[in-house]
């Protein structure tokens, strides 16, 4: 596809995915609304990262999803619409669940509801791979149960079936893009590979984690923004679920010792409480299958693990003054 000039909306545009879906549609011309949370300090969350060229093609707009009025003035004259804005921690899920509810269920409603309004030619609904909770097999297909094992979850799984819903209902032309567990630059802290790397830096000698034993599909950012792109290009993802990663599962303890050896550092690795989901709530394993993504789309992971891991310890090296290794945030 052609992104020059074409008319997009990011929500969740000063999130980590957000924020390099927009670097990179800027990049290729396309006409970026991107929709940040609104805030008085008029920040912009992690597009404040981006460099001048890339903010240059940038329509920075505050807002808040939950707010339908809202929704409607930005979704307004767009072509295409990503919907990423959301509420992401886990921790944070069983504490405020409300908030939960009217952030990812509430929120993709009105983007819904706005989208159908204004005949939007495409929109791009992104869900998690944490809705299909423990693997009851692996790799994991779209058709796999899906398995509400945290608050978190149980909205996206929500969202997800309302986006199907207005598919069969009003033929609106919406996809769901499904991420297994992406990472790279500009993640924060409170996702695990920013944790250790961090630690790392920091000089710990050991590093606090949670559950080490579970096991993840790490995909690089770039590859997922790819992703994001050729599901929104692609007519064949119109009324599908399509995941997205890497193929291959790696358990948190080994990429822990992954991520030592690249930076030539040793700790000893404790189970941190504050950082452990109880027991019936934490995902064990997550490996997916990408097939459907190969078939429709033509999309394959391009970045290995340790080449993605490289480029993620060089910025936070970069940035290390970004990051709190002592402080664990929800």
């Amino acid at each position: 596809m052609n992104w020059k000039d074409a008319r997009v909306l990011v929500t969740g545009a000063g999130g980590f995915i957000g924020s390099h879906l927009a670097e990179e549609l800027s990049r290729r011309g396309a006409k970026v609304r991107a929709m940040v949370r609104y805030n008085s300090r008029s920040h912009w969350g992690l597009l404040e990262k981006l460099d001048a060229q890339s903010l240059r093609r940038i329509e920075v707009l505050p807002g808040d999803v939950t707010d339908p009025q809202c929704v409607a003035r930005l979704v307004e004259g767009q072509d295409i619409v990503f919907h990423l804005a959301a509420l992401i921690a886990i921790p944070y899920s069983y504490a405020a669940p409300a908030s939960y509810v009217a952030a990812n269920l509430a929120g993709t409603l009105n983007v819904l509801e706005a989208c159908r309004g204004r005949k939007t030619r495409k929109l791009v609904v992104t869900s998690t791979s944490e809705v299909y909770g423990t693997a009851r097999y692996v790799p994991i297909d779209e058709a796999h149960p899906l398995q509400g094992q945290s608050p978190y979850s149980a909205t996206k799984i929500g969202a997800d079936h309302l986006a199907e819903s207005y598919f069969r209902c009003f033929g609106l032309p919406v996809a769901v893009i499904r991420p297994f567990n992406t990472f790279g630059p500009r993640q924060s802290a409170r996702a695990v590979i920013p944790t250790i790397i961090s630690q790392l830096l920091e000089g710990r000698p050991t590093l606090e984690l949670g559950s080490t034993s579970t096991i993840r599909d790490f995909n690089y950012v770039a590859d997922t923004v790819e992703g994001f792109l050729a599901v929104a290009a692609s007519p064949k993802s119109v009324g599908e679920v399509i995941n997205i990663g890497s193929g291959r599962g790696v358990s948190i303890a080994q990429t822990a010792q992954t991520i030592m050896r690249l930076m030539g550092r040793q700790a000893r690795v404790a189970k941190s409480a504050a950082r452990t989901r109880p027991e019936r709530s934490e995902v064990m394993r997550l490996v997916c299958d990408n097939r459907k993504a190969r078939r429709l789309l033509g999309w394959k992971p391009s970045w290995s693990f340790d080449e993605g891991l490289a480029r993620t310890i060089d910025y936070m090296t970069r940035h290390r003054a970004d990051f709190k290794a002592g402080l664990y945030n929800v």
